[in-house]
């Protein structure tokens, strides 16, 4: 192959770029990102950012190589697989030998564009500037994100209400967990609404919970995201129900195309998370330049997340039903190693507070034996 071109500028697609290098791909690789910015982290945007004790400068990471082309602005529009053209914008073919589509997803919303979500870089800065002249805030979605952004809302003094139609991470977490963080939550002032019937935003002010109006200075929309895949429809590759492109165990999406990131659909789903991104991009870049030889992409099943006073780390399958053994710490402290075992031999292991590094954590998850006290770690990575 004599040109790779990247489709999306996030860190599965920078990841995806950097590992064709390590291995062994000297052919030109082309990045074309819609943002105008260089690669950054999403990370810090509804936490450090968004609160202001962190730059938008804090959020960028690494360029990548010199020997790789990035170019921002370049926003996909179509794709050709028959002539093999990605087409942008502003009217440009650009020519592949191999492609990876690392296009992501954007942020869904429920009244119109004009919704404030947290999504880019330019997303949280905006909202950054009207929560600064703001004294409420209303959140919608209690997923990861949505209790996030309440979090660092409530920090900077606001009012905060999150409404969802079930109790906020209930779905992601499991009764037991989402109790404790919806708790934490409570303590430190955040008020939780749930809306069975669902909610109407009337304006940028006003939301309709059933025959209640709530009112706020702001409204952020944090109720999930949409794969960016609408300029895949001429493409005649595989959607599935949700408009994530289906990918298989090697990220292999059609010949001479893979796929990493937020917009995979593996198995019927998307894993939205950092670090399937980072290992997904590692895959597809593999599975492009090794085809069948390449090891099938095992999913890491980590994730985290911090809002109101807990640091919360995961390691396994989610949800979680019943109580955890608690391996160390204090349930009612909020500084405790849990663990839940699953049918098969399997394990999810749950940091909450609690210093730990990442790797014994996912030795737990993997349904390990305890680590002993004497040998526990007191640094976190």
């Amino acid at each position: 192959m004599k040109r790779i071109v990247v489709v999306g500028g996030s860190i599965a697609a920078v990841t995806a770029a950097q590992s064709l290098r390590a291995e062994g791909y000297d052919g030109q690789v082309t990045v074309l990102s819609e943002e105008p910015h260089p690669p950054y982290s999403r990370v810090p945007l509804s936490k450090g950012v968004l609160a202001g004790r962190e730059s938008v400068e804090s959020a960028l990471l690494p360029l990548p190589s010199e020997d790789i082309e990035f170019r921002t602005g370049a926003r996909a529009v179509r794709l050709d697989t028959q002539g093999r053209l990605v087409t942008t914008a502003d009217g440009n073919d650009i020519p592949y030998d191999g492609l990876v589509i690392a296009t992501g997803a954007r942020a869904r919303r429920l009244n119109s564009d004009s919704d404030l979500v947290v999504r880019t870089l330019d997303d949280a800065s905006a909202l950054a500037a009207r929560l600064a002249a703001s004294h409420s805030a209303i959140v919608l979605g209690g997923g990861f994100l949505g209790m996030e952004v309440a979090g660092t809302c409530r920090a900077l003094g606001l009012k905060v209400t999150v409404v969802d139609l079930v109790p906020p991470l209930l779905r992601l977490l499991g009764p037991w967990l989402a109790d404790l963080a919806v708790a934490a939550a409570r303590d430190h002032g955040i008020r939780v609404r749930v809306a069975p019937d669902g909610v109407e935003v009337l304006d940028e002010h006003r939301v309709r919970c059933g025959e209640s109006v709530l009112t706020a200075d702001v409204i952020v929309c944090a109720a999930g995201d949409v794969p960016n895949t609408g300029w895949l429809e001429d493409a005649d590759l595989a959607l599935d129900s949700g408009g994530g492109l289906v990918a298989d165990a090697c990220c292999r999406v059609a010949p001479g195309i893979v796929a990493a990131g937020d917009v995979v659909s593996r198995q019927g789903h998307r894993t939205p998370h950092w670090t399937n991104a980072v290992e997904q991009g590692r895959m597809a870049a593999a599975s492009l330049l090794h085809g069948e030889s390449a090891r099938p992409y095992r999913p890491d099943l980590y994730y985290w997340t911090e809002h109101s006073g807990l640091n919360i780390k995961i390691s396994g399958e989610l949800p979680l039903t019943g109580t955890p053994e608690v391996l160390a710490g204090s349930v009612d402290d909020r500084s405790a190693l849990l663990r839940w075992r699953h049918d098969g031999g399997t394990a999810t292991a749950v940091a909450v507070n609690h210093r730990l590094p990442v790797i014994k954590l996912k030795r737990l998850g993997a349904g390990a034996a305890p680590i002993p006290v004497s040998v526990r770690a007191t640094t976190q990575t």
